[in-house]
């Protein structure tokens, strides 16, 4: 049988991860075969990857190289450099991953695969929870978590549609990681707030999420999508409802892609990076061997940006293809 190497996360693995042969995917024939050159860490994967509860492949974010196109004639050729979600079942940690064609999206010259790479969880998630409102221009936006990976996408998006940003974080100095992210105003965590906001996308939840509720203008949106804190919220029920026709929305991307289908929505972010219009927020980058490492430090909010971890010799990974 075909094998290939694969992050594997166990709870007979001490610290939960360990690379490892596992059977070489077979693609259905609406899927790709992609060798995987990078892939990027997202909080709810590495939360279960350094704590499995039973063994799993973990691994959402991916981007690499066409192997085998698919059997049904959809989505790219083989030798074409792409970026893919996984699905949220995960299996993305691998040098050989098939994906739907669906969820795969040609990166353009100029991008390169580490940044790619970043895009289909955190930048889908920003894209995508800015959405459930209508034109944000002339709106006033606040991204709690804002120096995470989708809080820097969601501040340049918002601000890139004419919104008026303010950006919590948990620590001053942590508002460095948003210069030149269009964000109007920094305020911390712990602090009231002294206006009301159009759209709030919270992801902090406990305290925080009960603050958001409190401060939505009246026919505002807040979107959930996340619990960083993993905290319980109390909040005052009065202080929502007499906003004025305000929405809690729970989001998740497993089920709120449009047509199910991650590949539109990544081409929209890969050709905003391509024309310098949205950084991507690396943190850190290193050889997949020292994922275990470098998961620890992201789960415990050493980096809060991005990690790229890549496969191989990290050239194809980092270097913007040649023209």
């Amino acid at each position: 049988m075909p094998m290939t190497r694969a992050v594997i996360s166990a709870p007979d693995i001490s610290g939960g991860l360990a690379i490892g042969e596992v059977p070489a995917p077979s693609p259905a024939a609406d899927e790709a075969l992609v060798a995987v050159r990078a892939f990027s860490l997202n909080a709810g994967e590495v939360r279960r990857a350094l704590k499995p509860a039973e063994r799993w492949h973990p691994g959402w974010d991916l981007a690499g190289v066409v192997e085998v196109a698919a059997a049904d004639g959809s989505g790219p050729a083989a030798g074409t450099r792409v970026v893919g979600f996984a699905g949220v079942a995960g299996g993305g940690w691998a040098e050989h991953v098939a994906v739907r064609t669906a969820n795969l999206a040609p990166v353009p010259e100029g991008v390169s695969l580490a940044q790619a790479s970043c895009l289909p969880v955190a930048g889908l998630t920003a894209l995508l929870c800015l959405e459930k409102r209508d034109s944000l221009l002339g709106r006033h936006v606040l991204v709690t978590g804002a120096s995470g990976g989708v809080g820097q996408f969601a501040c340049q998006l918002a601000a890139a549609a004419g919104a008026s940003v303010v950006a919590s974080v948990r620590r001053i100095e942590q508002a460095s990681a948003l210069h030149g992210s269009g964000v109007d105003e920094v305020v911390l965590a712990a602090e009231p707030l002294s206006r009301r906001f159009d759209v709030i996308l919270e992801c902090v939840g406990g305290d925080s999420l009960a603050r958001s509720l409190a401060s939505l203008a009246p026919d505002g949106v807040c979107v959930l999508y996340g619990n960083a804190s993993e905290s319980p919220t109390t909040f005052t029920a009065r202080d929502f409802y007499q906003g004025g026709g305000v929405t809690l929305y729970g989001f998740f991307l497993g089920t709120d892609l449009p047509d199910r289908s991650a590949g539109p929505g990544l081409a929209r972010l890969l050709e905003l990076v391509r024309g310098g219009r949205l950084r991507v927020p690396i943190e850190a980058e290193a050889p997949w061997q020292e994922l275990p490492e470098l998961a620890r430090r992201y789960h415990d909010r050493e980096i809060t940006g991005k990690v790229v971890l890549t496969i191989g010799d990290g050239t194809s990974a980092t270097a913007p293809k040649a023209g």
